[in-house]
């Protein structure tokens, strides 16, 4: 985990003539603590040298739409309807959690918190002790926590504590404080709480699913429940069972989705390897697959949400996983770092920037590469209008990759002005300020969709990465006085909720198994093997691309 912590914050997007493996500008978040050290991030400066078309003159850009109009808010995933005779309280959707601010302006305290080790300002909770606040998350009686809190506790305790050590100090408070464990106990009382304490455990569940992943922590579960589940009220052992049930068809797609992931990458093979074993293996390109570049897009679509979908709002905290201060023994995730499906995502961007090359320097002839070149340019421009931003910037890496941009015979037949467009949009100066309001145009869109389609947003992901390591290293976990930073929590909470909410869009697009194969398996070329491939189609410019060019050509082709 911590070599691909490294690579994945060291790795940058190519300018043009670069490898995908620059340094890029440290551009930290307003109000976050600056480091004067430069770090390595994963982002690189694409509008550091000069466009590729810089003395063609624009087309003209077809209108996204991006429109504002006034918000809605998706339905909750949780359970919409209270589970006993009592009403439970009213918790927001992901996408209304967090107001501007990241905080909740609602956020009430319960009667034990003037004294409780919790310190308030202006109604918002900002630090408490540990213990103070896994107080606050258990409900009882007269108090159900706000689910802004619950989310946000739950997303960043594990840098604190196992997930199953939290479990089962909740369920200590709760069968403390409810009399559970008595069977002799206030049976008004039980009616009053379980609701409550089955409704917290049905947000954890639908949230954070992969918690369950271990035995511990289903141990936990299944005694609470179990406790819940054996009182009088047939309700109570109905939505027990629907709740485990939910947890378990999780549980079990994740472990189908990872045996695909595991197949896919057991298959894949170097494009040079195959060609040379079995030169007429290949001979179709992504063209004669898909011709029209907006069903390109449509298909890439479909894999972006899918592999989104299985992203855990935790792996965002895990995969920055530091040693707690306070604790003496060990980081809580020393372990095992659990980022394995947000690692396959990033995975996902470098093949289809390789891909994007390598369809590229495959062709022979001078007219078909820069056929190339424009097909994809267009299918990037449909991701764009879509809201499909993390294909559109592997697709701008790949055609920046120094393999694909020295193609300068090539590049002389483009018409480059739409790429130029497009590179303004991912432009990283000023922070990715135009990317980034594109991106709040299509999260408006997304809000007030009138079709499944408007709903799409997919970031650029390795940027919504990058701007939550600034975060995390910009603010301390914990205040002087021991007290969790709990200000710092609120907005990490409020960029992950927002991604939740993207997350959570199903694809309105038809499926073409056909095309989706060829994205996902079709093999590409090493980076050498690019190199090699792009001299063959157009020689080498000087004595340091003709000494390369002759060791690949021996490495590759076992020719002198």
């Amino acid at each position: 985990m911590a070599k691909f912590l490294a690579e994945l914050l060291g790795c940058a997007l190519p300018g043009k003539g670069a490898s995908p493996a620059l340094e890029s500008k440290n551009c930290s978040r307003v109000g976050l603590k600056s480091s004067t050290k430069q770090k390595t991030t994963i982002f690189s400066s694409l509008g550091s040298e000069k466009s590729l078309s810089d003395c063609k003159k624009d087309q003209p850009w077809k209108n996204s739409a991006y429109s504002a109009i006034t918000p809605v808010c998706f339905p909750s995933p949780l359970i919409d309807k209270p589970i006993g005779k009592e009403s439970m309280p009213q918790t927001p959707p992901f996408s209304a959690m967090f107001d501007s601010s990241g905080y909740n302006r609602n956020l009430y305290q319960s009667a034990e918190d003037n004294c409780g080790g919790l310190y308030y300002h202006d109604n918002n909770l900002l630090s408490g002790s540990l213990e103070a606040l896994i107080q606050h998350l258990v409900p009882n009686v007269d108090y159900y926590p706000d689910r802004t809190y619950i989310f946000t506790f739950l997303l960043s305790s594990r840098l604190f504590m196992h997930p199953y050590e939290l479990m089962g100090k909740v369920c200590h408070l709760c069968m403390e404080h409810q009399r559970l464990s008595d069977p002799d106990g206030d049976k008004n009382q039980m009616r009053k709480i379980a609701p409550k304490i089955l409704q917290l455990l049905t947000e954890w569940t639908e949230t954070f699913p992969y918690d369950f992943r271990d035995e511990r922590m289903m141990r936990n579960l299944k005694d609470l429940a179990h406790r819940i589940a054996s009182g009088e009220e047939q309700t109570y052992r109905k939505n027990v069972q629907q709740m485990m049930q939910c947890l378990i068809r999780k549980l079990a797609a994740l472990s189908q989705y990872e045996e695909v992931l595991a197949k896919i990458s057991s298959t894949s093979a170097d494009r040079l390897t195959v060609l040379k074993t079995k030169p007429q293996s290949i001979q179709r390109d992504i063209i004669t697959v898909c011709s029209d570049p907006y069903t390109m897009a449509q298909q890439l679509t479909h894999v972006e949400l899918e592999r989104l979908n299985y992203i855990g709002p935790e792996e965002f905290v895990q995969a920055f996983v530091q040693k707690d201060p306070l604790d003496n023994d060990k980081s809580c995730y020393s372990e095992r770092k659990k980022t394995r499906n947000l690692e396959a995502y990033v995975e996902w961007f470098n093949r289809l920037s390789y891909l994007v090359a390598t369809e590229i320097c495959m062709p022979v002839k001078k007219k078909h590469r820069a056929r190339m070149i424009e097909y994809f340019i267009d299918v990037a421009r449909e991701c764009f209008n879509i809201g499909n931003f993390n294909s559109l910037m592997a697709i701008i890496s790949g055609m920046n990759m120094s393999p694909v941009s020295r193609l300068k015979k090539t590049w002389a037949k483009v018409k480059t002005a739409k790429f130029d467009i497009l590179e303004h949009q991912m432009d990283p100066s000023s922070n990715f300020y135009n990317y980034r309001t594109a991106l709040r145009g299509a999260a408006q869109r997304s809000l007030t969709a009138h079709s499944s389609r408007e709903k799409i947003v997919i970031p650029f992901f390795s940027l919504l990465i990058k701007d939550i390591y600034f975060l995390n290293e910009g603010c301390a976990n914990r205040l002087p006085n021991g007290h969790v930073n709990f200000e710092k929590f609120w907005e990490l909470a409020k960029q992950v909720s927002e991604f939740m909410t993207w997350k959570q869009v199903e694809c309105p697009f038809e499926r073409d198994r056909k095309i989706l194969q060829y994205l996902l398996t079709v093999p590409v070329f090493s980076e050498d093997a690019l190199y090699l491939a792009s001299y063959e189609s157009e020689g080498p410019e000087n004595h340091v691309e003709k000494d390369r060019w002759k060791s690949l050509r021996s490495s590759l082709l076992g020719r002198v």
